[in-house]
């Protein structure tokens, strides 16, 4: 280090070379200067930013001993295994009056019962009234009261890097907790925490207990709800992933309406994104924007005219560099509406207006749960249509029937079923619907052979 400064100090004194006019510092003048303060600021938003508690009671495997009265007479219930209880901690914020409540989705999933701690240190009871495992967000509707305290939504969209922005949480559990950072990066995609990755990064310190609390601007208003740190110890680094405000809009919005899940525009397309050699070979300056590589018939995008091998660079005027920056775009529009898409096709820019409609479910799901002997029984399985696919971010051009879900300690979970695998086929039988996957798990095999 001291080498280092010497160098430098060297090379300032050096003849002939240009002299750095010294920087000027200024004291404070005034009383008013040295008590400056983020404290209004807090004072404004603290109240709507809550403790949120998720439990569930997990039950623990009987013994079958315990099933016979003779094993009972003489042990009793005294070696009998103990259901015990799954704790998450995070943090929300009040983001209505009536008491809805936004947090992360990660905080309460799996979760049945969850209590609010308000600011104030009243405890309440709530109801999770929606989930959106694609933003990772939630939201909970408080069971008692009225007239909260809530936030103001600010426009994400007019962040600018450099902003400052206070982060509010309750991180360990220590209680809440403010801290002041500025905007590090916007539109940071490829984070890997939701379907919708297009977070603000900020380095105002986040930790564990955070997730779900507010960030908020100057004026107090919500600008993002923390989700993510990046992190090799488990502690913050200076690295904080935020979703944005626009998008909490739209999940907000839709659990007012009664929604028990956030219904987005399908735009019909297959996206890739675009890398230095694509970019040369179809004559772009620079890699970005959104390849498109393929076009379902009949759907928004394939009406609008929309073709393989077109880029798109931006929705409604406003940018897109990836797939994931064109998803979040679509993501926060309204249904009903149209939106244009700037595209470059052959080196040309054109435009594009397609559709906002909801993903039709066109066929219908027609979920069955897999039953018997067979090693993947337990997983309930969806036929695959444009619905579902939006709702597991899952396309596929080999398969026509999904995962939707897994049961806990099923055969299907021990064997490593997932959630969103598509399934081919069973003992080499191609599988078209849910009911021929039925049909074919009633035969009992002496091996099994699933392809996934």
């Amino acid at each position: 280090m001291r080498l280092a400064i010497l160098f430098c100090a060297a090379v300032l004194a050096a003849p002939g070379l240009a002299q750095t006019p010294p920087v000027l510092r200024q004291a404070p003048q005034s009383r008013a200067d040295v008590q400056t303060s983020f404290s209004p600021v807090v004072k404004a938003a603290q109240p709507a930013v809550v403790n949120v508690y998720a439990s569930r009671v997990e039950r623990a495997p009987s013994n079958p001993l315990f099933d016979d009265p003779i094993f009972r007479r003489f042990f009793g219930g005294r070696d009998q295994p103990q259901n015990r209880t799954s704790q998450s901690l995070g943090s929300g914020v009040i983001v209505d009056a009536a008491g809805l409540v936004v947090t992360n989705h990660h905080v309460i999933e799996g979760m049945t019962a969850v209590k609010v701690a308000l600011a104030d240190r009243r405890e309440i009871d709530a109801d999770i009234i929606l989930r959106d495992p694609r933003t990772d967000l939630a939201v909970l509707k408080l069971k008692a009261g009225a007239n909260y305290p809530a936030v103001v939504f600010a426009d994400s969209d007019a962040l600018e890097v450099g902003d400052l922005v206070l982060a509010m949480g309750n991180p360990f559990g220590v209680g809440q907790t403010v801290t002041q950072g500025i905007v590090s990066a916007l539109a940071r995609t490829q984070v890997g925490v939701s379907d919708y990755g297009f977070f603000i990064q900020t380095d105002a310190a986040i930790n564990p207990g955070n997730s779900g609390g507010a960030l908020v601007d100057v004026n107090a208003r919500l600008v993002g709800v923390n989700s993510a740190i990046l992190s090799r110890s488990g502690g913050n680094v200076g690295i904080g992933f935020a979703i944005p405000s626009n998008m909490v809009k739209v999940v907000v919005e839709a659990a007012k309406n009664g929604g028990k899940q956030v219904r987005r525009p399908w735009v019909g397309a297959t996206l890739q994104g675009v890398d230095r050699s694509i970019a040369e070979s179809i004559g772009l300056d620079r890699p970005a924007g959104a390849l498109v590589a393929g076009v379902r018939a009949g759907s928004p995008a394939g009406v609008g005219g929309l073709l393989r091998g077109d880029v798109i660079t931006s929705v409604d005027g406003q940018s897109v560099d990836d797939p994931e920056s064109f998803g979040w775009r679509i993501g926060t529009k309204q249904l009903g509406g149209s939106a244009t898409l700037g595209v470059l096709r052959n080196g040309k820019p054109q435009q594009i207006v397609v559709r906002l409609i909801a993903a039709p479910e066109t066929p219908a799901r027609d979920a069955v749960t897999l039953k018997g002997l067979a090693p993947f029984a337990g997983a309930t399985i969806w036929n695959l249509s444009p619905a579902v696919s939006e709702d597991l971010g899952v396309e596929s051009q080999s398969g026509k029937v999904v995962v939707g879900e897994v049961a806990s300690g099923s055969p299907a979970e021990d064997i490593g079923v997932q959630k969103g695998d598509v399934l081919v086929s069973i003992n080499d039988q191609k599988i078209a619907t849910t009911t021929a996957a039925a049909a074919a798990v009633a035969h009992r095999p002496r091996d099994w052979q699933l392809t996934l």
